[in-house]
């Protein structure tokens, strides 16, 4: 018998195998043996506000435990990684910056770093510098949606419009760098689209000291606050041998105990010269993935202060005409603008550069053949690239480990034997975003 047969609140039905309970969510078959004659199956989602995008929990209750959790993805599928195949490698970085929105920069940056590690090629300093500043200032606003909507999710409303209030603040900024709020495809292989405007120092250190301002108010609004705390310790938990076999990474592997973060364990980018810390914390529960996030925020604050004082005047694009297009070259010679009429004028002193600049905008340059992976730790935790190449113009294969996908697994054994409520707690803490986890 199945559950569409049923409607939300009728009552209970007789059988000759026992009592059929109501199925909510309408295509889940009623379950009519004795072992769960006292269940029921209920969807959150797939547009629920507890579940970060358009994710579905299929949840089998007896009465408000939880006794089996199920996710079901895919509404959000665009096919970015196959869409790149039909793209060439520069034209790429317009897709994988959509998958992840709320971190696009770091996807940026882990395809452009397989990218150049195909070509056999380093970026100038001032390229590697300017990738470190941008993605720990990305950094930060990535774990402050976080925290807004887990306060959201969870009743505490102020935390909410602090949480965006601030993010505000890291778009207001990344647009000023970059030009754009998301999708920025800023990073290219190579290096950087452009070198940064005037006047970033001073827009970076304002932000710096906005977000050591505010900060103390998340610990005021949320940190100990008493409600806050009941509704998260102890709820969630995953101790580290749990997130080593369902290969979790970021915050839920380190609120765990384990300090694994992949600018320490594999440093790119220049990494190694940063002084930071690497959060940790052993409780293994929602508040200590909570609590993980903050201190991040300001480990990012300090590697965006040394970023800052490390930037050096240079080129920002690797000087190696097969892969730069002729102005951007110019650009990172003479530190001028990418302006429309500076592209005019150096396209009409050569023809070979016009030629150059066609062939590389319709065709792009030619990668070597081989396969490489890479990896940068994302505010979700290792996001790696798996890049194919057959020594053409386009990528035969881009395959992403996206952290969402891998830590999504965690929420049924974080969920199942606690309470309906607290599947909530657990996948705020999970922080999935569904851009990365369906692309």
């Amino acid at each position: 018998m199945s559950s569409d047969t049923f409607d939300a609140y009728a009552p209970e039905r007789e059988t000759t195998e026992g009592k059929v309970y109501t199925v909510t969510g309408g295509d889940w078959d009623t379950l009519l043996d004795e072992e769960h004659d006292d269940r029921i199956v209920i969807n959150m989602g797939p547009q629920h506000p507890s579940t970060h995008g358009v994710l579905r929990l299929v949840l089998e209750l007896e009465g408000e435990t939880v006794q089996q959790a199920r996710s079901v993805i895919g509404y959000l599928h665009t096919g970015i990684e196959k869409n790149c195949e039909y793209r060439n490698w520069t034209q790429g970085v317009t897709f994988v910056t959509r998958m992840d929105y709320l971190a696009p920069i770091f996807n940026e940056v882990g395809y452009c770093l397989a990218v150049e590690k195909l070509l056999g090629v380093e970026v100038p300093r001032r390229a590697q510098v300017a990738r470190v500043l941008l993605m720990e200032i990305n950094r930060i606003g990535s774990h402050l949606v976080a925290l807004a909507t887990g306060g959201m999710e969870l009743g505490a409303l102020t935390g909410m419009t602090a949480g965006f209030r601030e993010r505000e603040e890291v778009l207001h900024l990344l647009e000023f760098l970059t030009g754009l709020r998301m999708n920025h495809a800023f990073v290219r292989p190579g290096g950087l689209a452009q070198d940064l405007p005037d006047g970033w120092e001073e827009r970076v250190a304002e932000f710096i000291a906005v977000m050591r301002k505010r900060l103390p108010d998340y610990d005021r609004l949320l940190t100990v606050q008493p409600i806050w705390r009941q509704r998260m310790e102890n709820v969630g938990y995953l101790p580290v041998d749990g997130c080593l076999a369902l290969g979790a990474t970021g915050p839920i592997l380190r609120a765990a105990g384990l300090p694994w973060d992949m600018r320490k364990v594999e440093p790119y980018c220049g990494y190694e010269e940063y002084d930071f810390e690497v959060p940790v914390a052993t409780e293994a529960d929602c508040y200590a993935r909570f609590r993980l996030r903050v201190a991040e925020i300001h480990e990012s604050l300090k590697i965006i202060e040394q970023a800052a004082a490390k930037m050096e005047p240079g080129p920002v694009m690797i000087a190696d005409r097969k892969i730069a297009w002729p102005a951007q070259l110019s650009v990172a010679s003479d530190g001028m603008g990418n302006s429309l009429e500076h592209v005019r004028k150096i396209m009409g002193q050569s023809m070979e550069s016009l030629i150059h600049h066609f062939k590389l905008v319709t065709e792009g340059f030619s990668v070597p053949a081989g396969q490489v992976y890479t990896a940068v730790e994302s505010p979700r935790g290792e996001l790696g690239y798996h890049l194919v190449s057959d020594g053409g113009t386009r990528p035969v294969r881009v395959h992403v480990r996206d952290p969402s996908f891998v830590n999504l697994q965690t929420m049924p054994a974080m969920s199942e034997g606690g309470m309906v409520a607290d599947v909530i707690a657990a996948v705020a803490s999970i922080d999935p975003v569904m851009g990365g986890v369906d692309r």
